[in-house]
């Protein structure tokens, strides 16, 4: 069966939380390649890219912006080298619903799972890798691919047909996110978004932002056909 839909999700706050666990990694990668991590404790990392986070927070901390572009490798290899070793799984948590959803979703045959998230995609395989969750998402868009998260969607579409040889229209497809970043790099595109408050921003922020969808949680989107109005 060939799938008539295709369905990107978010990683952080969306499938899964870390418990805090990267933000000390990613600081200390900040403080390898720049010698400082700027103003790490107060930016808001909710839907960027990882590599806009190593720009925003070089720029912020006075670092040229060549400088700060020329550093994002480091801070990425840095990163990653000590990430899947760093993170207890028993400090992380899968978001209500999660499991059920992408394991309905993945045996429908109706629906293309891929993801559509900010992390490299190394880090983005680590952290599902706790909760076996790679086996869903055999292709994605990551901050490997865009500094920032609007140039995503047409990343996820190129990889969509190049695992399922079909093409996906915008109207065909839905992100699954978290952030204000979600909803926005969805609409710039003609996507259509299903936002979920178990992240950092409220369901009322999402609402007022123009998420076509608005859940709780993942649990309340079990049935995605009842959660989007029979669109999905």
């Amino acid at each position: 069966m060939s799938p008539r839909r295709l369905v990107l999700f978010d990683i952080d706050g969306t499938l899964l939380l870390c418990g805090g666990q990267a933000k000390p990694l990613f600081a200390a990668a900040m403080e390898a390649a720049f010698g400082t991590a700027g103003a790490i404790d107060s930016y808001d990392f909710s839907g960027r890219t990882d590599p806009q986070i190593v720009v925003d927070l070089a720029l912020g901390a006075g670092i040229e912006p060549e400088a700060a572009m020329a550093g994002v490798p480091r801070v990425r290899d840095h990163y990653l080298a000590r990430l899947a070793g760093a993170l207890r799984a028993e400090e992380m948590r899968l978001m209500p619903g999660v499991g059920e959803l992408v394991a309905a979703l993945a045996a429908s045959g109706e629906v293309a799972l891929g993801l559509l998230t900010g992390n490299w995609e190394r880090g983005a395989r680590i952290k599902l890798a706790p909760f076996d969750l790679n086996r869903y998402f055999p292709f994605g868009a990551f901050g490997d691919d865009q500094l920032h998260r609007r140039g995503l969607p047409p990343v996820a579409w190129r990889e969509a047909a190049r695992h399922t040889a079909r093409d996906f229209a915008p109207e065909e497809t839905l992100i699954v996110g978290d952030s204000l970043l979600d909803i926005d790099c969805a609409h710039a595109h003609g996507a259509r978004v299903l936002a979920v408050a178990t992240g950092w921003t409220s369901a009322a922020a999402l609402r007022a932002a123009g998420a076509d969808w608005v859940v709780d949680d993942l649990a309340g989107a079990r049935d995605l056909a009842a959660a989007t109005g029979g669109a999905f």
